[in-house]
């Protein structure tokens, strides 16, 4: 796994956060935006989970 994390711009739906991810883990990108939505659901955290998704979009590097 030599990828960075990093923002996708082919994957992208809102930011490119779950993309980037799938990518990096060589994920299908709609079972990370599953992933994430179950995550939060199951946790009922919805606004620390769209705070973390923005902390990431806000750390996270564009792609190359």
């Amino acid at each position: 796994m030599n990828q960075r994390l990093h923002l996708s711009k082919k994957n992208k739906v809102i930011a490119g956060v779950c993309g980037g991810i799938s990518e990096s883990f060589n994920l299908d990108p709609t079972l990370v935006r599953v992933i994430w939505v179950v995550l939060t659901l199951i946790t009922l955290s919805v606004p620390i989970m769209i705070i973390l998704y923005i902390v990431c979009w806000a750390i996270m590097p564009q792609e190359l």
